[in-house]
């Protein structure tokens, strides 16, 4: 039998426009018995096909820049503080740009995004992804860019270039930021996507599970993007990298990363929700789970320094589910 509170809040949820949960109800769901585990699977599939009916989108990323980052990020391989066996190379030129986008887009991706490592990039560096944007947007893929903190002027810049969607994750909740990062001040993060949102970009941003948080950390920062009305939320789990202080962290169990995607929809019903990294070491034989969990969207292809799993499998995993893969922005 569903548990009374997971049947109010998925009802109100279906029927009720506008309807928001509370912190407390969130609390309440995400500490609901491991017996509720596949009647709350059930409701966050419900609640994702209500709001994105038998639909799912996939998107893909380029490290267009690797390494020689200066935050200290704890779970990141690209930081200079750290010492991992990645791979380091500046800026990636425009042609291999579009050529990754092009290969992107023939496996399947409808979105492609252009990440670099680091605080900021140079003016030199934001003109030459802008160039790379104008190039890629004659594809018809929607254009994605994640060049970390931002200015007025460089989101006007990106907009104007062809970037339809910006991508700055806050990692994990402001209270739990701290043990993660202390090169920067989370409100700078926060402040990022407010400036985003403000020249007219789509925003994405979502964080990484499994850094050591709590439930109500995860739910402090779904609050977070909730009030900054963020268009789409990537989850991210951790993969712990040699060499990173997060190295011997040991990782989710498939329930619980499964249990954060349900979290996440409930919370954000009709927003896109996204899984990213970490994926295939977090969940296994589990992967194609995230959609009865809530997920609408799948990165596919690989990750900034990891290798995700074949394309061609990802994408027969979503018709073996018979969902329909969006074929264009």
């Amino acid at each position: 039998m569903f548990h009374p509170t997971l049947i109010d809040i998925t009802e109100k949820i279906l029927t009720t426009p506008h309807y928001t949960l509370s912190s407390d109800a969130s609390c309440e769901l995400a500490r609901l018995s491991e017996i509720y585990f596949m009647d709350v699977m059930a409701c966050a599939d419900k609640i994702r096909n209500h709001y994105h009916p038998h639909r799912v989108f996939t998107c893909a990323i380029t490290n267009a820049k690797s390494g020689f980052c200066s935050e200290n990020c704890a779970f990141c391989a690209q930081s200079s503080h750290h010492h991992t066996d990645i791979q380091t190379y500046p800026m990636v030129s425009e042609p291999d740009l579009l050529d990754s986008a092009l290969s992107r887009q023939r496996e399947g991706a409808i979105k492609f995004g252009m990440v670099t490592s680091g605080y900021a990039n140079t003016a030199e560096e934001t003109a030459q992804i802008c160039r790379a944007a104008a190039a890629i947007a004659q594809t018809r893929m929607g254009v994605c860019a994640s060049l970390g903190m931002l200015s007025p002027s460089t989101a006007a810049q990106l907009k104007a270039s062809g970037v339809t969607r910006y991508h700055h994750n806050l990692e994990t909740a402001r209270s739990h930021f701290s043990a993660i990062c202390t090169t920067h001040d989370y409100e700078e993060d926060v402040e990022t996507v407010r400036i985003a949102r403000k020249a007219g970009l789509e925003v994405c941003s979502g964080g990484v599970m499994g850094l050591g948080e709590n439930w109500e950390q995860r739910i402090e920062l779904s609050m977070t993007l909730r009030e900054l009305d963020v268009d789409s939320i990537p989850i991210n789990f951790l993969t712990p990298i040699p060499g990173t202080p997060m190295e011997n962290r040991a990782l989710l169990s498939p329930r619980e990363a499964l249990r954060c995607i349900a979290l996440f929809r409930f919370m954000h019903p009709q927003k896109d929700i996204v899984v990213c990294g970490g994926r295939g070491i977090t969940l296994g034989d589990f992967q194609s789970w995230v959609f009865m969990a809530g997920a609408n969207g799948l990165m596919i292809g690989n990750y900034l320094t990891t290798s995700g799993r074949d394309t061609r499998m990802d994408m027969n995993m979503i018709r073996a589910m018979e969902l329909d893969i969006q074929t264009h922005c």
